[in-house]
């Protein structure tokens, strides 16, 4: 995938910088200066964050970055309750890890201000994303045996870890934005949960119950 998209964007006249661990391929041959082609680990930052500085002073500003490394180690990635945890940080590393530091090396050649969230929280966002994926794994795992999985997908609740909602005015900003005009409490969530651990949810797996007072609908 990423030689059919260094070809793509060769062929469409950009400049290319691309990294990979293996050696150049014959289809990207014969683009002179406008291919920067460097053999290296995408998991080592020191590697990553070099390259990309090489890139925007080589070839003029970084315009766009794609990730696309990735495995797909059939036989050492296995079900999460067998498998070696080694590969698992090997995979994650590959897979994501990569990802982001190729983004931490290239999004400041590329930033521009006053864009974009000013508090971001990438690394709860990804991991909350790995938590579906996972329960989805399981499920179709383990369903032969009558083991069911799901996820429950929280709204805005009123937790300890939303203690930045200190005021009235914060809290019926908040209120307001649910379509349901309230803020979740943890019993919504408890409820959720065990409506899906009960006999009427016997038929349910592999969800992602969205528990959030209508906030999806304003995506």
């Amino acid at each position: 995938m990423g030689e059919a998209i260094a070809a793509a964007l060769l062929a469409a006249g950009a400049s290319v910088t691309a990294l990979d661990l293996k050696p150049q391929p014959a289809s990207l041959a014969g683009h002179g200066a406008r291919l920067n082609y460097q053999q290296g680990d995408l998991t080592d930052e020191g590697f990553v964050t070099s390259r990309a500085a090489e890139a925007g002073r080589s070839l003029g500003p970084v315009d766009y970055l794609a990730n696309v490394a990735g495995v797909l180690w059939f036989g050492r990635d296995k079900s999460a309750l067998e498998m070696d945890l080694p590969v698992w940080d090997q995979v994650f590393a590959i897979n994501l890890k990569s990802f982001v530091l190729t983004a931490r090396a290239c999004v400041p050649l590329m930033r521009q201000t006053g864009r974009g969230d000013a508090t971001p929280q990438d690394a709860y966002q990804a991991s909350k994303a790995g938590v579906c994926a996972l329960s989805k794994s399981l499920a179709m795992q383990l369903a032969a045996e009558g083991i069911r999985s799901n996820a429950i997908c929280p709204g805005m609740a009123a937790t300890p870890l939303q203690a930045r909602w200190d005021t009235p005015e914060m809290l019926a900003a908040v209120a307001d934005y649910a379509p349901l005009k309230r803020i979740g409490t943890p019993q919504d969530m408890a409820n959720a949960a065990l409506f899906l651990m009960s006999d009427a949810a016997s038929y349910i797996t592999g969800i992602d119950l969205a528990v959030d007072g209508g906030l999806l609908m304003r995506m």
